[in-house]
């Protein structure tokens, strides 16, 4: 997949179908639309994203908004999905102003070839979001190319939206998040050398700091999967502070690893929560973490036996 990013100037030259979408999230409906560019290479045409960096609610507000994908972990879910061209487009006061009509014509049309655009019934673009699905199709009949407009998905008669995602990842609803998202979860990062608490009590960890601005769910312990250099290894994740060791520590995605014993410091890892076991606890002293923490393993075994 080609990243473009960090500029305004640049050409596709091969024709595209086109996916538009700030894609936080990339739930069940954002799915839809990247299915449509997928389907669309069996006709010749290269599959493209085009989203703003950072969000315009982001640049609006003045300042950074939490996301429930970070800009890193939609580049490896597009690129799994086999997106070939995303595009990361500046977003500033000179965007802000595009007028809708020349968003379409000089960015979709010209920068990037499109022949196919595809946006859900939802849109707005250009300036003060004044253009929106009804506009999109009207250009398209006078400029030829096509557009196709991905109504809301529905669960339980609830539409799909980044909001209520959002909404249950705050809530620890792992189960629906998957549900909802159409894969787990996940908090993507380096691992960084933690306190090595761990290792002292016998449960050795991997810990990574999430990015400053990547949602968390509520602090507590997970039942968890881990994705390392291809294999997917069973796990028990606390997310927090770490309050029996320290009232001072950043948060962090903590990671007890079933049959695991390499150091992979500095290694990309992948951490996918499915369910919320209990909430973070400070405990008296180690001895008191330690048998929390076994227990803990313990239920995940269970856990994972059932489930898998």
């Amino acid at each position: 997949m080609k990243i473009i990013k960090d500029t305004t100037q640049f050409n596709i030259e091969e024709k595209t179908a086109v996916a538009i979408g700030k894609f936080d999230g990339v739930h069940l409906g954002h799915r839809k639309l990247l299915e449509n560019i997928v389907q669309a290479k069996k006709s010749g045409l290269k599959a493209a994203v085009f989203t703003f960096t950072p969000s315009p609610g982001a640049f609006f507000s003045g300042s950074p908004i939490q996301e429930i994908t970070t800009k890193e972990e939609k580049r490896t879910i597009f690129e799994k999905i086999g997106v070939d061209y995303l595009v990361e487009y500046p977003f500033g006061k000179e965007a802000a102003g595009i007028l809708p009509e020349d968003f379409v014509k000089d960015i979709l049309l010209k920068k990037m070839s499109a022949k196919v655009v595809v946006a859900g019934e939802d849109l707005s673009f250009g300036y003060k979001g004044m253009g929106n699905a009804a506009l999109l199709e009207k250009i398209s009949g006078e400029e030829g190319f096509a557009t196709k407009i991905i109504p809301k998905i529905c669960y339980e008669d609830k539409v799909i939206s980044s909001t209520y995602v959002r909404d249950i990842i705050k809530e620890g609803n792992m189960e629906l998040v998957s549900t909802l998202m159409g894969e787990p979860y996940f908090i993507e990062g380096l691992v960084k050398t933690g306190n090595q608490i761990g290792r002292t009590i016998g449960m050795p960890t991997v810990n990574l700091i999430p990015h400053k601005d990547k949602l968390l769910p509520p602090k507590g312990v997970y039942f968890s999967t881990v994705e390392f250099a291809g294999i997917t290894y069973k796990g028990v994740t606390n997310i927090g502070k770490k309050p029996t060791v320290s009232d001072d520590n950043p948060i962090g995605v903590e990671t007890y690893i079933y049959d695991f014993s390499k150091m992979i410091y500095g290694e990309s890892i992948r951490v996918n929560l499915y369910h919320f076991k209990r909430p973070e606890q400070k405990f008296s002293n180690l001895e008191e973490l330690k048998k929390a923490i076994a227990e803990n393993i313990a239920q995940g075994e269970e856990y994972f036996r059932k489930k898998w």
